[in-house]
């Protein structure tokens, strides 16, 4: 007699199995492109010091940036769905590069303003194409995870990119440009060659086109609402976290310090997670995230010093890891197949409008002192988890719907 034993997937196949081959070369071209990713973060240091403009000019160029941004992601969006996703990430790559090599070049400030302003545009252009890549992609329930392992790769992309673009800056600033182009470039090229063009014909669920059909979903306008809402609170973590930490006599390597703490925890803990959270309801899931998120900076209103402002980012970085992956998901179940790129970009919208209003807000409330700025962004988090507690219900029935769609209604890729 002879018995068989059933076994279930291995450690490392729950974590990375089962994603098909263009997911892998989609998720390998945003580490490249997020290693690659220096000019970003350092461009204020760039501006005054190799340009030699004042901080209010520098200020002023990178809002210009973030108008840029502002208007990427649903211009993006627009056109991973008209003309497809791989020709959108590729060509937003390749015009980033191009960007980054004449701002690099660029000494007048007109040119400098410009060239801004176009790679708000371009920079994060892919953003739309390569969520809506996964969608079609990747089978629905694997899909958190999925985003999840992208959402690793640009954070571990990133720290490489922050302690590189150090390196680069100081043997010269065109290094760091050349550098970032290069990277755009590889991740264009890559996509092109090996992800084939998935954009579905349009039919099935909501066939109706345009922006128009993303604003006239009201269960998608909520959750944009609830997204700006939420992003607002964690840029207060790159706005005004630094000033509250400089304001209480700390330096800003203590600031580089704490926030490196965010880094390694997510690059540590993250992958063994995802998978897990990915299974449970996703409204549950980010309600639960929003409220640690929203625990954390609260609690940021009654610490001093390093170790102190350390133990708040581990607090809202475990909130952080909850959500990883999981709004991506949300988006593809509220949107039709043909739309994905728009609801994407829309969804991309709500980051950059929280972005940008987060330094207006917080910078007001940290004027009023610590002790008012902390709960009060922690409150509005609150209030974000609530929203999507409130909508979870429809959240649920609206993923069913997409999950028993026929078949066809998700295949057939644009040729």
């Amino acid at each position: 007699m002879t018995s068989t034993t059933l076994t279930g997937p291995s450690f490392l196949q729950s974590k990375i199995g089962g994603l098909p081959r263009a997911f892998w070369a989609l998720w390998t071209g945003t580490l490249v492109n997020r290693v690659g990713m220096m000019v970003e973060p350092f461009i204020g240091v760039y501006l005054t010091q190799a340009r030699g403009m004042s901080l209010a000019a520098a200020g002023a160029v990178m809002a210009v940036f973030g108008a840029g941004s502002l208007i990427s992601q649903p211009l993006a969006g627009w056109l991973a769905d008209r003309f497809g996703r791989r020709v959108t990430l590729t060509g937003g790559m390749v015009a980033t590069a191009a960007t980054m090599g004449a701002l690099g070049a660029a000494a007048s400030l007109p040119a400098i303003v410009a060239l801004m302003f176009v790679l708000g545009v371009t920079i994060d252009a892919y953003r739309p194409a390569a969520n809506a890549l996964v969608a079609d992609l990747v089978a629905p329930e694997d899909r958190p995870r999925a985003y999840g392992l992208l959402f690793w790769a640009l954070n571990l992309g990133f720290a490489v990119a922050m302690v590189a673009g150090g390196w680069f800056a100081e043997a010269g600033y065109g290094w760091m440009f050349a550098f970032n182009a290069t990277t755009s470039v590889l991740f264009g090229l890559l996509v092109w060659r090996t992800v084939p063009e998935t954009r579905p014909a349009p039919g099935g669920r909501a066939a109706g086109g345009g922006y128009g059909a993303v604003f006239a979903d009201r269960l998608m306008v909520a959750f944009i609402v609830i997204s700006v809402l939420s992003t607002l609170v964690y840029a207060q973590a790159f706005t005004t976290l630094p000033l509250a930490m400089t304001g209480a006599g700390l330096s800003p390597s203590a600031y580089g310090l704490v926030m490196a703490v965010n880094g390694i925890l997510i690059v540590l803990v993250q992958p063994l997670t995802g998978d897990w959270l990915g299974r449970r309801d996703h409204s549950t899931v980010l309600a639960a995230g929003f409220a640690v998120i929203g625990g954390g900076f609260a609690l940021t209103a009654f610490v001093s010093g390093v170790a102190g402002y350390a133990a708040t980012v581990v607090v809202w970085t475990l909130g952080e890891i909850i959500t990883a992956g999981v709004p991506g998901a949300v988006v593809a179940a509220l949107a039709p197949a043909h739309l994905r790129g728009r609801y994407s970009g829309m969804y991309g919208f709500a980051w950059s409008a929280g972005t940008m209003l987060a330094p207006l807000l917080g910078t007001r409330l940290l004027a009023a002192g610590p002790a008012v700025l902390w709960p009060v962004v922690g409150a509005i988090e609150l209030v974000a988890a609530a929203g999507l507690l409130a909508i979870g219900p429809a959240l649920r029935r609206r993923a069913r719907a997409a999950a028993e769609e026929p078949a066809a209604a998700e295949a057939g890729p644009a040729r």
